[in-house]
């Protein structure tokens, strides 16, 4: 009976989009819901499984860990990427990995909640109306502000249509700006320290990796404006941890709303979680019941095809 390990169920929910009961003929499932300490832990932990279902960018299947789990045949990931993959590594074992479609819509909505709840100061309102405080601090409005954007791909194209509903200003750059986009959205190219020293809120919709790895540094957010406010749902890494603690902690930008860190899940001794100005939600960008749904029955369905020889979505 060929092993499966579900990895990285934080949340514990696995079974309500996976029927464990109905699969249990076929394969033996093990969910795993806490995040491994390390590589030891997770070579030590999955050495007999024959497939991994993994939730994108939690565990890394880094070279170390496919040599080394050597009765590993399939890995099916959320997403049809997955940069935590080494897929070198994969396919010189002749392990076969496999993919799911996703929902690119439930980020940019995050992205707005953050933008509204920094505009709104809504940490510190919810919070101090428990206390039962009233009316504590004074928001800014939208309307006429410039959004700036860093990447105008899927997610960042979204984000600019709700903007230009709010009457802002919509700025955009990346490496590999689409213009011919720019004119559809009504967006204005720009180059990226235009876009940092002129946005209001500087939203971040590049995937992650080497070439936008420290894209916003102490440089960058020294040329913000004060009154500004850093948004990032895309990945943490992008900005450089370190710099915007520095940053926030004297004010040199007004806030920011994050959603994705350095490290995951973010440390609880982290100085970002002591920061009246930081806006901060645990990598939910993706999470929703209808992800989730297609997730978990497209990882099925992925690993059904494999063990039968006709594997589908094959991320190569």
């Amino acid at each position: 009976m060929l092993r499966v390990a579900i990895l990285d169920d934080y949340q514990n929910v696995s079974q309500q989009f996976v029927d464990i009961e109905k699969l249990s003929g076929k394969y033996e499932i093990k969910i795993f819901s806490e995040p491994f300490a390390d590589e030891a832990e997770v070579l030590e932990q999955l050495s007999d499984f024959e497939a991994l279902l993994i939730m994108r960018e939690r565990t890394p299947m880094t070279k170390n860990i496919i040599d080394n789990l050597t009765k590993l045949k399939f890995i099916i990931t959320s997403g049809l990427r997955n940069k935590s993959i080494d897929l070198d590594a994969a396919k010189k074992r002749k392990i076969i990995v496999c993919g799911t479609e996703i929902n690119s819509h439930p980020t940019p909505e995050l992205t707005w909640a953050l933008i509204l709840g920094l505009a709104r100061n809504l940490k510190e309102e919810i919070d101090n109306m428990y206390q039962g405080y009233w009316q504590t601090s004074i928001g800014v409005e939208l309307k006429g502000k410039i959004l700036g954007l860093i990447g105008l791909g899927r997610v960042g194209s979204q984000v600019a249509k709700i903007g230009k509903a709010f009457g802002m200003q919509v700025m955009a750059w990346s490496e590999n700006l689409d213009l011919t986009k720019c004119k559809e959205l009504d967006v204005l190219p720009c180059s990226k320290d235009d876009l940092i020293s002129n946005s209001d809120f500087l939203s971040i919709h590049v995937q992650g990796g080497d070439r936008y790895k420290d894209c916003i540094t102490l440089k960058e957010l020294d040329k913000m404006k004060k009154t500004a406010f850093l948004i990032n749902t895309s990945r943490g890494p992008i900005v450089n941890e370190d710099d915007l603690i520095i940053a926030l902690s004297t004010n040199e930008i007004a806030g920011a709303g994050l959603d994705v860190f350095e490290k995951e899940p973010l440390p609880e001794n982290n100085k970002l979680r002591f920061l009246p100005n930081a806006l901060l939600t645990p990598h939910i960008g993706y999470v929703t019941a209808e992800n989730y749904s297609i997730f978990y029955s497209q990882m099925i369905e992925a690993l059904e095809a494999c063990v039968n020889g006709k594997p589908i979505r094959v991320i190569k």
